[in-house]
């Protein structure tokens, strides 16, 4: 790639890849497996995923969005944040490398060449017209047809930070001219791990390193062929998947055929590490960034980024804190309060409260472990969980008895299902409630009931002008939400 070149008028769409795969620990009890953290709110009214859609336009335009996520946000939790966008689901969690290989083939399927855009969807951005400018600089340099580029965004440090990968950028930068833009960007020399607090020292007392923000932009074929050069044994996986799709299955039945045969490896790890400085082959590019980055890892970072009061506290939600400081406190409707503390996370959700001293908060993944091995359930889902249709909310849970309230929205539709394991009593408490079971399709107020035998073909509707609530028991000796049998859906869930 030449540093400099006259005007050019060549243009090229761009489509982003959101990497929405996350596992949903990091900012337990918030986060949990089946609504990960970029489906939660920690600092705005806007999920990490919406606001990362948000500021990708208009540099990216709405239907040039796909968000790549995993099969339990497809199908739990998550679902109702995941309705607006395009999505592909990974039958399998392998890393992000296998994930941005079929995102890749699928941008391809139309016989274009688009450059992918490649971010995290919970990261926090502050800068949006700076991001936005970088973006647009990055998809340019990206999109020359006389080169094979990728480009990394690297986030202008700010401190000696232990927590985050680097990338060792070439000390003299180079210029490229192109659609009216001058873009300034630095070869990479190497990709560094997370260090000790001594290395990281020297890295910013050096200079030209960046922290990785994991956010790539490239051409399809590009990427693909640095899977190729680099990743060999994944190439072959994509292979499979795109012969099947030349043989007439679709994109879906291909992934789900062979996308569990590839091994678990990042795109850092397995590809970009393994470029050579000065490679011609592919070209590594650097374009700085100073946008106000954050990977909101953890729930000191919450703190760090939030607004505080005058006695350095980040109170969100039904909270009360006095004589207390330095102390990131965030409630949901209980009332949480706090006398005399300092430097603590109080977190509470309705059915799990997490403490910690500030500085500590890395240990939740290690904690949410301990929640699994004893058997617990709180690290998997909330008590309210939202669905396309509405939420249900777990009153009650014991041996052999589960008593939920479910509310559905006006238009909701439930599927079509049936129960092996357990029955179900359905109380009408507000609305008009159209109920499908077996034969019978009845209309039912508030105060009247029906029995739902096990076995027995039944749905849930609002096809009235208010909300629906019911109160259901279950009884059966098994009740675990696995046990359904769809027939019929209207939001895309599989059935039999």
């Amino acid at each position: 790639m030449s540093d400099q070149e006259p005007h050019m008028t060549h243009t090229r769409t761009a489509h982003a890849i959101i990497l929405a795969g996350g596992s949903g620990t990091r900012l337990w009890p918030l986060s949990r497996q089946s609504l990960p953290k970029q489906f939660i709110s920690p600092l705005s009214q806007e999920t990490l995923l919406e606001s990362t859609v948000s500021r990708l336009m208009p540099v990216i335009r709405p239907q040039d969005i796909t968000v790549v996520t995993s099969q339990i946000s497809a199908s739990g939790e998550a679902m109702v944040h995941l309705t607006p966008y395009a999505t592909i689901i990974e039958p399998d969690a392998r890393g992000t490398a296998p994930a941005i290989g079929i995102a890749a083939i699928n941008a391809t399927l139309a016989g274009a060449d688009p450059v992918l855009v490649i971010l995290p969807s919970d990261h926090l951005v502050i800068n949006v017209a700076g991001f936005q400018s970088t973006l647009s600089g990055a998809i340019a340099l990206a999109s020359q047809p006389d080169a094979n580029t990728i480009v990394c965004l690297g986030i202008t440090p700010t401190h000696p930070e232990t927590g985050y990968g680097y990338i060792k950028a070439d000390a003299t930068p180079a210029r490229r001219q192109t659609n009216g833009q001058d873009i300034t960007y630095s070869r990479v020399n190497a990709f560094k791990e997370k260090p000790d607090a001594e290395t990281a020292k020297m890295f910013i007392a050096e200079g030209n390193y960046y922290w990785n923000a994991g956010i790539f932009i490239a051409r399809a074929s590009t990427l693909l062929a640095s899977i190729k050069s680099y990743l060999p044994t994944l190439d072959v996986v994509l292979a499979k998947i795109q012969h099947d799709i030349k043989c007439g299955i679709s994109f879906e039945m291909a992934v789900n055929s062979h996308f569990a045969d590839a091994k678990t490896i990042s795109i850092d790890h397995g590809v970009l590490e393994k470029i050579p400085a000065g490679s011609t082959e592919i070209t590594l590019a650097l374009i700085p960034a100073d946008i106000g980055w954050s990977d909101v890892g953890c729930w000191d970072t919450v703190y760090d980024i939030s607004a505080k009061d005058a006695d350095g506290n980040a109170v969100t939600g039904n909270a009360i804190a006095l004589n207390s400081k330095n102390s990131l406190i965030y409630a949901g409707k209980r009332l949480v309060t706090a006398i005399g503390v300092e430097n603590l996370n109080i977190i509470d959700t309705p059915d799990a409260l997490l403490v910690t001293a500030r500085g500590e908060s890395q240990q939740v993944r290690q904690l949410v472990d301990q929640i699994s091995r004893r058997g617990g359930t709180e690290h998997i889902e909330h008590l309210t969980v939202q669905r396309p249709w509405g939420s249900y909310t777990v009153l009650q849970d014991a041996p052999n008895f589960k008593i939920k309230r479910i509310e559905v929205k006006i238009g909701g539709r439930l599927s079509l299902q049936s129960h092996e394991h357990r029955s179900e009593h359905w109380i009408v408490v507000a609305g008009t409630a159209t109920i499908t079971c077996g034969e019978r399709i009845i209309d039912m107020r508030a105060n009247e009931s029906i029995y739902i035998p096990a076995g027995e073909k039944h749905r849930l509707e609002n096809h009235g002008a208010d909300l629906v609530t019911l109160i259901e028991v279950q009884v059966g000796k098994y009740l675990g939400e696995d046990d359904i049998k769809r027939y019929d859906d209207v939001y895309g869930r599989k059935t039999t």
